[in-house]
């Protein structure tokens, strides 16, 4: 039998291969601000944290395009019907609930 051996590497090196999904447990409020800022406002992954577990998640292309299409036609509706919106994307908003930390501008 082998011992696992802990490896400290920096989140925003890891590369995953689009569909794929790491999930890490026991990771503070604290820990998942600090990724979100290594990370940056302009990544590929998805992140998103909960009850202290952490997951990142590299989207199919295929699921962004209908994402981008749906968002885009919610903004349209909401012109035509002059209702202002702020769009904040998945703002994290504190560290008691379920967040997911897309922060694209769209």
């Amino acid at each position: 039998m082998t011992a696992a051996i802990p490896v400290f590497k920096a989140v925003s090196q890891m590369q995953l291969a689009p569909g794929s999904t790491v999930t890490i447990p026991n990771v503070s409020w604290e820990e998942f601000e600090s990724i979100l800022e290594e990370l940056g406002q302009k990544r590929t992954t998805r992140i998103a944290y909960s009850q202290g577990t952490l997951e990142i998640m590299a989207p199919l292309p295929e699921h962004e395009i209908p994402k981008d299409l749906i968002s885009d036609i919610v903004k349209i509706l909401l012109k035509t019907k002059d209702i202002r919106y702020q769009p904040f994307g998945s703002t994290p908003l504190n560290g008691k609930v379920w967040h997911s930390a897309d922060y694209r501008q769209v």
